[in-house]
This record gives C-alpha cells, sequence and structure tokens, in this order.
C-alpha cells in the first residue's frame, strides 16, 4: 500500500466524507446558499430585496424560495401592498436558522480539518 492510500489517510478521507455528508443539501445549493446566508443577517427581505440583492431572476428565485420553503426553512408571508400588488416577504423559520448553524458548523469542522 502506497502511502497515498495509508491507514491514516484513508481514515481521513472518511472522516471527510463524513463531514461533507453533514452539509445541509437543501441549503448547500448557491442560490440557496446566498437567499439563507442573507436572510441570516436580516430579520426579513421582500421577494424584491432577495432578488435584487442576489441578481436573481424572478422564476429563480421562486424556486430556491419553493425548496427552502417545502424543508421548512423560509416563512412566505404575502402582504398587499397598494393597487392590488402583493409584496412578498420572507424570513428564517427557526428550522431554517437552526439548519443553517449546523450547515456553518459542519463547515467550519471540514475548513478546521485543512489548517
Amino acid at each position: 500500500m502506497t502511502d497515498k492510500f495509508s491507514k491514516g489517510n484513508l481514515a481521513k478521507l472518511a472522516s471527510h466524507a463524513e463531514a461533507l455528508g453533514k452539509l445541509e443539501e437543501t441549503i448547500h445549493v448557491k442560490g440557496r446558499l446566498s437567499i439563507v446566508s442573507a436572510l441570516a443577517a436580516a430579520q426579513s427581505l421582500t421577494f424584491t430585496e432577495v432578488r435584487d440583492l442576489l441578481d436573481l431572476t424572478d422564476g429563480n428565485l421562486a424556486a430556491h424560495l419553493r425548496a427552502l420553503d417545502a424543508a421548512g426553512y423560509v416563512r412566505l408571508v404575502k402582504r398587499e401592498r397598494g393597487h392590488g400588488k402583493p409584496l412578498t416577504h420572507i424570513s428564517l423559520t427557526t428550522a431554517g436558522r437552526n439548519a443553517f448553524r449546523r450547515y456553518l458548523a459542519a463547515l467550519e469542522s471540514i475548513v478546521k480539518r485543512h489548517r
């Protein structure tokens, strides 16, 4: 067995694979990670604010929000803003904040192993 595949290195690889497996798949997608990160820094943002901040299309943002909503990570509240046009307010749920914290902890664990 070469040094590249020694027991110690295989154990490290297994440990890395385990850490990567702990990354929340729903959040790990780039667009969703951006959305959750923005929402973690704010109490609530409107659909338009998130769209413009992250430079997403309406359809792309809506698709990501559907996935996050299905996971129970965001709360979407539509309010009338006048002239019959609704304004959607988006916030992280407690489950969403907890999932994001777990995601960050798993990522931190991976980063620490490479320092």
